[in-house]
């Protein structure tokens, strides 16, 4: 017998020692965790404890043998009721009768949670040093509007916010995305993946051009609508070579198979340069002849548009202006050639809806949690919005004044057609 519990000795500690080695847990730790692992399991045995004394665990980190102790106890926080000390010299004995198989259920559990514990801390520490790339991920399943994806070792998850208008996810699809953050918002340390980030797109263009790769092209600036359209700001570092040329490709190879990773969304490459007056005419493509006066010192520009070009230059539901305010940093009015001003944005608005007066932060993030940032989306899924409880009257008011004017555009657009036909 003596010899068999020498075993089982030498069994716990090794076992102990080896886990702590392999999972890089510190042997305390592991101790520690057990512990008040224990006095939990005591508590849940007894259903309640008596709140006059304080009980610990007296473990034998050889055996495994475990025994639960109560002392009175002799000061307490007045606030929290946080026991402070107790009395040692009063301990007593209190383990019961057939604890040990208790004991040792409880330390399983406790070892399993810490190797879990431990294996995540690694991956995630694993996954610090890459923020900023791309990888090739896996959809593994839909938690509450999020999107959970396998990517090597570990999970990322990609939140409402990080995903693209207009792409729904299956189960095995494989999708690129990008290693946003490591955030403590989502029950501990998650890996936040996003196929929304602008930075997305710029890596996609590193891998799939050699000259952007290399840094002889050069990515100054990139504005996005996810799933819609992203306008890039290029520049050469290197004499001789065609930035825009080098990331179209030939026949249109190379940005043909950014557009494929980002299921389709239209992306305008813009030629940077140091007048702003031609990058704005760059990045207001494809309007021509405009008049476009600079006020560098405000960051301000009015762009005059001829009539046929007004809404080229200013885009569906604004977003031509809009993403060419956010690539050049600059407040841009567009105004017709008669003087009368047709748009207005400061570069800071990341979807149509943000262009709204009186549209409420809460409004604007439930309409984003529900991809819901266009007239278009809004006109076409009514019914995630009309009966919305997060959604207040005044602000449903709001939503279908816009709606209903969206519509008579459409209307009087459709009619224009038919009469041209």
């Amino acid at each position: 017998m003596a010899h068999l519990n020498q075993v089982v000795r030498t069994e716990f500690a090794a076992a102990i020692a080896q886990i702590a080695t392999e999972r890089k847990i510190e042997e305390k730790a592991i101790f520690e965790a057990i512990k008040h692992a224990l006095v939990s399991a005591y508590r849940k045995e007894l259903g309640s404890l008596d709140d006059d004394y304080y009980y610990f665990v007296e473990l034998d980190q050889e055996t495994g043998a475990a025994e639960i102790f109560q002392c009175p106890v002799t000061e307490r926080d007045e606030e929290t009721e946080e026991i402070l000390a107790w009395d040692d010299s009063k301990a007593e004995k209190v383990t019961p009768p057939d604890f040990g198989r208790i004991a040792a259920q409880t330390a399983k559990q406790v070892i399993l949670q810490e190797i879990r514990r431990s294996e995540k801390e690694q991956i995630i520490a694993d996954y610090k040093d890459r923020i900023g790339e791309i990888i090739t991920g896996q959809v593994l399943r839909m938690d509450r509007g999020s999107v959970v994806v396998e990517i090597g070792r570990g999970q990322g998850l990609m939140p409402p916010q990080e995903q693209m208008r207009g792409e729904f996810y299956r189960t095995n699809q494989r999708i690129v995305v990008l290693l946003k953050e490591i955030s403590d918002e989502y029950r501990g340390a998650t890996i936040i993946v996003s196929r929304s980030a602008p930075e997305l797109v710029e890596q996609l263009f590193a891998r799939e051009v050699p000259e952007v790769g290399s840094g002889a092209v050069e990515v100054v600036a990139t504005a996005r609508e996810a799933g819609v359209r992203t306008k890039i700001a290029v520049n050469s570092t290197q004499e001789g070579v065609d930035p825009v040329g080098s990331c179209v490709g030939q026949r249109g190879v190379r940005v043909q198979k950014v557009i494929e990773a980002l299921n389709n969304e239209k992306i305008d490459i813009v030629p940077f340069s140091e007048d702003i007056v031609l990058y704005l005419k760059a990045a207001l493509a494809p309007a021509e002849n405009l008049l476009v006066e600079v006020d560098e010192e405000v960051h301000t520009v009015v762009v005059t548009a001829p009539d046929d070009q007004l809404s080229l230059a200013i885009g569906r539901g604004g977003q031509n202006v809009r993403l060419a305010a956010k690539l050049t940093g600059y407040h841009i009015t567009i105004q017709s050639a008669a003087g009368s001003v047709e748009s207005q944005v400061t570069g800071t608005e990341d979807y149509e809806i943000d262009t709204w007066e009186g549209l409420e932060e809460e409004t604007r993030e439930f309409l984003v949690q529900n991809k819901l940032t266009t007239l278009h989306d809004l006109d076409r899924f009514q019914n995630k919005w009309i009966e919305a409880d997060e959604v207040t009257t005044e602000q449903r008011e709001l939503i279908e004044a816009k709606v209903k004017q969206f519509q008579k555009e459409q209307a009087e657009r459709d009619a224009e057609r038919v009469e041209l036909k």
